[in-house]
């Protein structure tokens, strides 16, 4: 399936991001080797080497295990991720009756580059964010906040949802989903073997193996040596895991402007977004996937998201876009329409006939024109009433219909 937007870019990201899910494998095995290298300086007072030795025959044997592990947490989370992701969020379907302006923004934007329209799902929040989910076809679906839909304008929501939409075309959704997998399971081995550490599930002896060339006092350093690696293993999944969403952010931006031809709505929607977008009781894992993450790290290197000044300067760079600089939402009494403020009513509880406005006169007894044309109604009034008074006839003189006097 061709991808659209920066196209050499593109190709060359789904490249790396390849590379990188298998570095995460590759990760989930030093995981192991680490697990064994502790479990063998806890059952052994041997040297360093002997260790690292049997530590490398362990892996071997369990790589198998890890590998169908490993596999199988994929599979759990291919098939059920984003029910696991809407109840974290609340998050559920609507159709085209039930939300007709979101719907047909969508559709129109997947008719206009023969996509398949992916599932279309609200949540309640006040927040000002979306997100994009799934693995497939059958998968892929849109979630939209109920504040960004009320805050963001048509031509805004449009740029929104395709920058979601550039998200699914160009896979990176997929792939920021099997990343996340993977990236739990290393945690969920790490916190494994840190509360085996800690509460002494290593801690057992066994009796001499027949090997002479042991030798001793390397258990600690091993220990050592053990710990830093799933420290490693832990901070580089992290790492790859936030690599792959920042650098499609720009991308999901530039794809959204050809899909829209829009690049000011674009940065409206960010402008409106900035600062907006913290989903409560959701989890990074999640946040990583919206439009923005707001939730700031301690350094730039381990934000999910690169900062809206650095998109929108990109945008106006690349795209020809205008920064109108920061937004503030309206308040509710402003956005209350003037139409819908209730009028002056008349004595008998209808509305009152609002005064004529000022303006160059229309002509005709009764003032103004009508603003439609009624061919129904003469052009003059029968009688009339700005013409002065016609005297009465006198009997002398007066004249018959046929022009003589009457009698």
């Amino acid at each position: 399936m061709a991808a659209y937007g920066l196209y050499s870019h593109i190709q060359s990201n789904k490249r790396r991001s390849i590379a990188l899910l298998l570095g995460l494998f590759g990760l989930v095995y030093l995981l192991v080797y680490a697990g064994a290298l502790a479990g063998e300086a806890m059952s052994y007072n041997a040297s360093l080497q002997y260790l690292a030795r049997k530590a490398w025959q362990d892996l071997i044997a369990a790589a198998p295990v890890a590998t169908v592990g490993t596999i199988v947490w994929i599979v759990i989370a291919y098939y059920f991720h984003q029910t696991m992701i809407d109840l974290l969020t609340g998050g559920h379907e609507v159709s085209r009756t039930e939300e007709p302006r979101l719907y047909n923004l969508l559709e129109n934007l997947c008719i206009s580059r023969g996509i398949t329209t992916p599932k279309l799902k609200v949540m309640e929040s006040d927040a000002l964010n979306a997100f994009a989910t799934g693995m497939n076809e059958r998968q892929y679906a849109i979630t939209v906040t109920y504040g960004l839909k009320a805050a963001l304008d048509d031509a805004e929501l449009e740029a929104v949802l395709g920058h979601e939409l550039t998200h699914i075309r160009n896979g990176d959704v997929r792939m920021l989903v099997i990343a996340v997998i993977i990236a739990g399971a290393i945690a969920f081995f790490a916190e494994m073997f840190f509360r085996l550490w800690f509460y002494g599930g290593f801690r057992r002896r066994r009796s001499g193996d027949g090997d002479s060339d042991r030798g001793r006092g390397g258990n600690f350093i091993a220990i050592v040596i053990a710990i830093v690696l799933v420290a490693i293993a832990w901070l580089l999944s992290s790492v790859i895991r936030l690599a792959l969403s920042r650098s499609r952010e720009f991308l999901a931006d530039a794809g959204s402007v050809e899909l829209t031809k829009n690049p000011d709505a674009m940065i409206a929607a960010l402008r409106k977004i900035e600062g907006r977008g913290e989903l409560a009781g959701a989890t990074s894992a999640v946040m990583e996937m919206c439009v923005d993450n707001p939730r700031e790290e301690f350094t730039d290197l381990f934000s999910t998201h690169p900062s809206i000044e650095a998109r929108i300067k990109a945008l106006v760079d690349v795209m020809g876009g205008h920064d109108p600089g920061p937004l503030a939402l309206p308040g509710p009494e402003e956005e209350a329409p003037v139409d819908t403020l209730p009028g002056p009513t008349g004595p008998w509880g209808g509305a009152a006939e609002q005064p004529p406005q000022p303006g160059p006169p229309s002509g005709g007894p009764w003032g103004h024109a009508p603003a439609e044309p009624r061919p129904f109604l003469p052009d003059r009034p029968p009688i009339d009433l700005s013409a002065p008074p016609v005297a009465p006839p006198s009997d002398e003189g007066s004249a018959g219909p046929s022009g003589k006097p009457s009698r």
